[in-house]
């Protein structure tokens, strides 16, 4: 990559992004509704792919914060680790402080009986080696966790890497962490095959040894980081993206058929391996479609669209909560848990949920937040 100066792609309201991230919430709470809890049969067979929902949490994760530290290097700024690791902590940590209180204090708020050990949630790494069999509750975290430690080292990797005068070859390492990434992949599925075929404890270990850990996830951080890098430092396959952008998008939804149907069993070889790659792509070529300009997701605004994007974080957290809570309760009133009444007051009651720790904690504290950094 040159360092050659590119408009910045995070200086204007990137309204195609909100769509996406309101998709990808949308599509996590279905699969978790269709996978966790009692269900009609319908929610099940549409959000039987939204897991994928998160690897596009990671891609705008990746193209985001990458984005914003790259277009500092373009304008020759110091990349400040007190500002960058401020900012983060303000906007995840104190809701999810709050809703993890809210999991240890009152066991009636739980989806499952277990949680795994407080020091897991505290240090971010309650997706390493997580038991889905017996500590299920509040797993959805992984995700966060993997988030989390992509945000502590990525900044210092970048600063390592501008020390080096090497910023050029980013590229290397991360094509170098996709490929480990995926032979480890491989090593486990072909280990697990062998220890627990045909067994139905395959798929926890799976979950354990390959679905949750950082090092077998980072496809999505990876190409969102790609794709900043390009729209850094890359002015002229910028200008080609944007020129084709429509096409790009519709590339991105044959790439994720595509992926679909390698992931029908996401715990195959097939999905184990080449799933989770082509998974981030195609989500990838989404993302550089919604950025561009030409796109109809870029021209597209949406307040209600804008609203859900803006609550993404607060749903996240507290969806399991609710919808765990709103099946307790009114089922003692006689609404069927596996009816699409249910669901609809499920989903209203996430929505409830996540206002309320929006405008309760995250509004708030992203106040303080801004008061800081000006000072």
């Amino acid at each position: 990559m040159s360092t050659k100066k590119a408009p910045n792609a995070t200086a204007t309201k990137l309204h195609g992004l909100d769509h996406l991230r309101a998709f990808a919430i949308l599509f996590v709470l279905l699969f978790h509704y269709g996978k966790i809890f009692k269900h009609p049969q319908w929610a099940d067979d549409i959000g039987k792919f939204g897991w994928t929902g998160v690897d596009l949490f990671f891609v705008l994760s990746g193209f985001l914060i990458a984005s914003q530290l790259f277009q500092q290097i373009n304008d020759g700024q110091h990349i400040s680790l007190k500002v960058f690791y401020t900012k983060r902590f303000f906007r995840i940590i104190p809701a999810y402080l709050v809703v993890l209180t809210l999991y240890f204090v009152f066991p009636y708020l739980r989806e499952r009986e277990s949680l795994p050990p407080l020091w897991k949630f505290l240090t971010f790494t309650q997706n390493l080696n997580l038991n889905t069999h017996s500590q299920f509750t509040f797993s959805h975290v992984w995700s966060l966790c993997i988030e989390e430690q992509f945000y502590l080292l990525f900044p210092l990797l970048l600063l390592f890497f501008i020390k080096i005068k090497q910023v050029h070859r980013g590229y290397i390492l991360l094509i170098t962490l996709s490929i480990v990434g995926l032979l480890i992949r491989i090593y486990w599925w072909n280990k697990l095959d062998t220890i627990f075929e045909d067994s139905k404890n395959f798929i926890y270990y799976w979950y354990r040894r390959i679905y949750f850990p950082t090092y077998n996830r980072l496809d999505g951080l990876l190409v969102g980081v790609a794709i900043a890098g390009i729209f850094s430092f890359k002015p002229l396959l910028k200008n080609w993206i944007i020129k084709n952008s429509n096409y790009i998008f519709v590339a991105s939804l044959v790439i994720l058929t595509a992926a679909y149907f390698v992931c029908e069993d996401e715990s195959s070889f097939e999905g184990s391996v080449w799933g989770f790659p082509l998974v981030s792509i195609g989500y990838g070529c989404m993302v550089m479609a919604a950025i561009s300009p030409t796109c109809f997701l870029y021209k597209w605004k949406s307040k209600f669209m804008s609203w859900i994007a803006m609550l993404s974080y607060a749903l996240y957290l507290t969806h399991k909560i609710m919808i765990h809570v709103a099946q307790v309760e009114f089922v003692k009133h006689g609404v069927d848990e596996k009816s699409n009444l249910m669901l609809v007051l499920s989903m209203a009651a996430c929505f409830i949920g996540a206002i309320a720790l929006n405008k309760i904690v995250e509004k708030p504290f992203l106040k303080w937040r801004d008061k800081i950094i000006v000072k």
